[in-house]
């Protein structure tokens, strides 16, 4: 396994760690009493957005997984209308599976959903760049030794510390302790946008401590 690959998804993920970072330091600087506490709506948007941007740029760029064959415009139209879709559709998917987990039915509905949006944002829609609206190949990814390369078990590991960190920071909401973060849904947001940060640190760290034990085969 070549170290320039993983140096550069090293590189890349630690540019995305930087984007959540900043989206929560940059947004104060010109807008009167923005905090991620305080205006948590608001920084849900801004997170979504500025992550959503720099993961369609870097895989624009650094191109992953490209396709030997060359498309026509129309399939690049097509593909990108479907991305669009299927993006909206895990966003509505998320928003049921959180209010089935027990989060409010009608109260609280553009937080819920903003909430799926974020989640969206930390699996979706790196699916989507990577793989395109090819759900066999999103089964073939997330099944067992089903990654083809370093960047799709990077997808593996911060989508699944995403859904993690989410899950461990329900734990909190229903305790007495009061406190400012536990109102739905910070303590989601925030346990997710730790997971997926956590999980962009370990994926290189991880592929690189395995990867004399890693092949990648073509199928």
């Amino acid at each position: 396994m070549k170290e320039a690959g993983i140096r550069g998804l090293l590189a890349a993920n630690v540019l995305c760690v930087f984007s959540v970072i900043l989206t929560a330091v940059v947004p104060a600087f010109f807008w009167d009493g923005f905090t991620v506490l305080g205006t948590h709506l608001a920084w849900l948007c801004v997170c979504s957005v500025c992550v959503s941007t720099l993961n369609i740029i870097l895989h624009l760029v650094l191109k992953p997984n490209v396709s030997p064959k060359r498309s026509s415009f129309a399939h690049k139209i097509s593909r990108f209308l479907k991305c669009c879709i299927y993006f909206f559709m895990s966003c509505v998917l998320f928003h049921v599976i959180i209010v089935l987990y027990g989060a409010p039915l009608i109260e609280s509905v553009t937080e819920t959903f903003l909430f799926a949006v974020l989640m969206s944002t930390f699996t979706t829609l790196q699916c989507l760049c990577m793989l395109g609206p090819n759900v066999q190949a999103w089964m073939r990814v997330f099944s067992k030794n089903g990654a083809m390369s370093i960047w799709e078990s990077s997808l593996q590991i911060t989508t699944l510390c995403s859904i993690l960190g989410a899950w461990f920071g329900a734990f909190p909401i229903p305790l007495d302790w009061d406190r400012p973060w536990q109102v739905w849904p910070i303590s989601c947001s925030l346990g997710a946008t730790f997971g997926y940060m956590a999980g962009l640190i370990i994926a290189p760290l991880w592929i690189h401590w395995n990867r004399k034990q890693l092949t990648y085969k073509s199928r």
